[in-house]
């Protein structure tokens, strides 16, 4: 049923015997939890133990929080668990994808940047390390999906490339990294993101390449991950309507691959030779939702092939679901069986089964708080800001290097989007750190408020009299002119669970926004997040990608701008967005 001997196995006797044995001691209910990983919506003991006891969970992928508490809950949770847990962090960007005080290395397009594939590696280590100490064993990472259209709004800075190449090495040394700390790494999303201009959180996004096109692309990147001993893999709610056609005949061509056994059985295990764990995505995600009813979803998941499903709805509701399906034939045992297997040997590959008692699972947690955020880290993470910022655009040979002699008044402009809190947080902004650290350096900066930000200060009738005089007349050129020598724009535009991750311009047109005075005033566009955003500014001269806003890449953002020191990133995705203006 399940080659336990072979890879990404590659189990001895012992460990064999322990899964079967195991699941030969499952009762049904036992076997239906193991089918589930919970996303925990409280660290409170007595939750915690509800969830491994009454419901007999095989995973959870937990809600982010202070290390010191993590490791609190994951102690709780494999020392009440009847099986010891597999216990998941998204670990995409660092050690801080398992707990926010760890290390921030890098997203991925970030890393690429460098130009050096040891810097995936790191990215791998540091998460592997920092995430281990609070007893994470499984990372949903690498993303190895291929940016192939600009417009995309969730892949964006969480991919290492378009190049199909590039990305199958720094996954190899990624996967390398964080294998070190017996951590499983789970790439995704099968059978690939990046085509498509839309977000399964909110709707349909296949993938439409056909299916040579697909082998030379994807199934490259995905084939030499599973030659190399991939563990686990996260399929996304992913049509890939060629291979649906060619695989299972007068099917629905637009089936998600987690619910698709043409894609995630035929092609993945079978074409593919996968022998590992498949999870789902994230089940409230409308790619699959969209598709059926939720108490169809879940058993035709399994089906498909995946082993577990990401996240309970409501888990009295999805458990008996899934148990009515194994009674009614909609769920075999067979298959019931053998997803249950492939997780058993996932915990008998990290060693799970050896451990006497549960308490040892995890280190000590002094220890465990020893190992995140180290000063080396921190340096690592430092030194891929100084080797990834990229100079994309420069065809102003008067603007650059700046300095408080040459440029003494700038004007700073923060470009907004469609920024999601929920996804990514709240904290300073870039903009406003660039203008801390300017200042330090001699320049006289004014930070610009726009007019949408200034009528949250408004009421309606305040508000209805400046939108008047807004459109009535515009100052004239020289009130930049006259009392700014330049003009940086610095965009934060964080598109993840948005329909678009292009910029958000004001709907009062000609307002310093919009950088429409590049002839009147040396101007310089800097993104802090999305690498994407010439297509709405190709007029701009100088353009900057410095991937994100941490302290250190605004420091060493600053020093490039002055020439204390050189660009050094290469684009690893087509930044010019595939526009002839761009280049202009």
């Amino acid at each position: 049923m399940v080659d336990l001997t072979a890879q990404p196995y590659n189990l001895d006797a012992e460990a064999i015997a322990w899964v079967e044995d195991t699941l030969a001691g499952m009762t049904d209910d036992e076997k239906i939890g193991q089918l589930f990983v919970n996303m925990g919506s409280s660290r409170d003991e007595a939750y915690l133990t509800e969830m491994v006891q009454k419901y007999h969970i095989a995973a959870v992928r937990y809600q982010p929080g202070p290390a010191a508490e993590i490791w609190e809950q994951n102690n709780i949770l494999q020392t009440t668990s009847k099986i010891p847990m597999l216990i998941a962090a998204n670990t995409e960007a660092g050690g801080n994808g398992a707990a926010p005080d760890g290390t921030y290395v890098g997203w991925e397009i970030k890393v690429a940047a460098t130009g050096d594939k040891k810097y995936a590696y790191e990215l791998g280590r540091i998460s592997g390390i920092e995430a281990a100490a609070i007893g994470c064993n499984w990372s949903f990472a690498p993303i190895v999906d291929l940016y192939r259209n600009w417009r995309n709004p969730i892949v964006s800075v969480r991919t290492w490339s378009a190049d199909p190449d590039q990305t199958l090495e720094l996954s190899l040394e990624y996967m390398r990294g964080i294998m070190e700390s017996n951590i499983m790494p789970a790439a995704k999303h099968w059978p690939g993101d990046g085509i498509d201009e839309r977000d399964q959180h909110l709707s349909s996004a296949p993938n439409w390449y056909s299916t040579e096109e697909w082998d030379a692309t994807f199934g490259k990147v995905y084939r030499g991950l599973i030659d190399a001993g991939l563990p686990s893999i996260m399929a996304g709610h992913i049509a890939l309507p060629s291979y649906q056609k060619e695989l299972d005949p007068g099917s629905d061509e637009f089936t998600p691959a987690t619910l698709s056994h043409a894609i995630t059985t035929k092609l993945l295990r079978e074409k593919l030779g996968f022998n590992g764990v498949v999870v789902t995505d994230a089940s409230h995600m409308v790619g699959m939702t969209g598709f059926a009813r939720r108490r169809d979803i879940l058993p035709m998941a399994i089906m498909a092939g995946c082993d577990l499903f990401l996240f309970f709805n409501d888990p009295d509701e999805d458990t008996a679901w899934m148990k009515e399906a194994l009674a009614d034939g909609r769920l075999t045992r067979e298959r019931l069986d053998e997803a249950i297997t492939r997780t058993l040997g996932l915990k008998a590959r990290i060693g799970l089964h050896k451990v006497a008692d549960k308490a040892d699972i995890l280190p000590p947690k002094e220890e465990a708080m020893a190992k995140i955020a180290l000063p080396e880290h921190l340096e690592v993470a430092a030194e891929i800001s100084d080797k990834a910022i990229t100079l994309v655009k420069d065809t102003d040979e008067d603007v650059l290097p700046i300095s408080p002699d040459k440029f003494k008044r700038v004007w700073l402009i923060p470009i907004s989007g469609p920024t999601n809190p929920m996804a990514h947080g709240k904290g300073p902004k870039g903009v406003e750190l660039l203008a801390e650290k300017m200042r330090e350096r001699g320049y006289e900066v004014d930070l610009y408020e726009s007019l949408t930000d200034k009528s949250e200060r408004m009421s309606a009738e305040e508000f209805a009299e400046v939108v008047k005089g807004a459109y009535a007349g515009k100052a004239p050129i020289s009130a930049i002119t006259d009392n700014y020598d330049l003009v940086l724009s610095v965009a934060q535009v964080n598109g993840l669970m948005q329909p678009t991750e292009r910029v958000y311009w004001p709907a009062s047109k000609g307002t310093p926004d919009i950088p429409w005075y590049v002839h009147e005033i040396p101007t310089v566009f800097v993104s802090v997040a999305c690498p994407y955003h010439l297509a709405d500014v190709p007029q701009v001269k100088t353009y900057v990608n410095a991937y994100d806003s941490q302290p250190h890449t605004i420091e060493a953002l600053l020093d490039k701008l002055e020439g204390k020191s050189e660009f050094l990133g290469t684009p690893s995705t087509d930044v010019f967005c595939g526009l002839p203006d761009t280049h202009m």
